[in-house]
């Protein structure tokens, strides 16, 4: 693989390093990519054909910050003007660039798959989400995206079990399971999800008086004065602005942990 192909495609692999910090790192994971648009560009098509411009908006949001992460500039930009019209109920701008967002999606996998020169898509190496309750020290991951449950899992792989949630239905029933035992060490929550957000969680989280049991820290592209005020009404650690690298996220979690140590 040669990363001048990307280069020379307009990828700003530079800029990504500063997120996997090596090239190897982003290899084994570029695949996480093709996985998760193949999930969400149906879930685009769905949305915008019912005028649900509210989900609609948490998908373009999750395609711009997958994008973001692997140095995909222009489908970045693209999926952040669908982010910001869906946001605005602007379904003309949506129904009229909807073309302009899944040519670029398009020529993206594309250029994933030849860069790949195979069709394989990474594996998802964190734990079985079918055995809820944790036998040891788990970190516990809850967010949309792969690509940040991959990262997240690489960074900690040999240190904790590092459990996932896709959304926030998931992670109130990992977190119900494991209420009653002392496994959970810290959960990383993203706000911005669909079915079920963050906020449902931190409601569990409060109703249940589990916060000083499991301490929690939000991982979240949202960084909006309204959303970061909300989020600290609620008995958080600390909030990590996406995009984020591997000494931001080793920093928060070993605060998060270092919390619960202290209680």
């Amino acid at each position: 693989m040669d990363i001048n192909f990307l280069k020379d495609n307009g990828v700003n692999v530079d800029k990504s390093l500063e997120l996997f910090g090596d090239i190897e790192t982003y290899n084994s994971t570029v695949g996480d990519f093709l996985v998760g648009v193949a999930d969400k560009v149906p879930k685009l098509i769905q949305y915008k054909n019912n005028n649900d411009m509210n989900n609609y908006s948490i998908y373009a949001h999750s395609i711009k910050a997958d994008a973001r992460y692997f140095g995909f500039t222009k489908l970045e930009e693209i999926a952040y003007n669908h982010e910001t019209k869906s946001k605005e109920g602007d379904l003309y701008f949506i129904q009229s660039d909807f073309d302009n967002l899944i040519n670029e999606i398009d020529r993206v996998t594309k250029l994933i798959k030849d860069y790949k020169s195979d069709n394989t898509s990474a594996n998802d190496t964190s734990i079985n989400l079918e055995e809820l309750a944790y036998n040891d020290k788990t970190i516990l991951v809850v967010d949309d995206s792969n690509i940040i449950r991959n990262f997240v899992s690489r960074i900690f792989k040999d240190e904790y079990i590092v459990g996932i949630a896709k959304d926030g239905e998931e992670a109130i029933n990992i977190i119900k399971a494991n209420k009653d035992n002392d496994y959970i060490k810290a959960i990383l929550l993203d706000l911005n999800m669909p079915k079920v957000d963050g906020f449902a969680v931190l409601d569990y989280m409060r109703d249940n008086d589990l916060f000083s049991k499991i301490p929690v820290s939000i991982i979240s592209g949202d960084s909006s004065k309204e959303t970061i005020d909300k989020a600290f009404t609620y008995k958080i650690i600390d909030m990590l602005g996406k995009p984020f690298n591997e000494q931001d996220v080793k920093r928060v979690v070993e605060k998060t942990i270092e919390f619960n140590k202290m209680n």
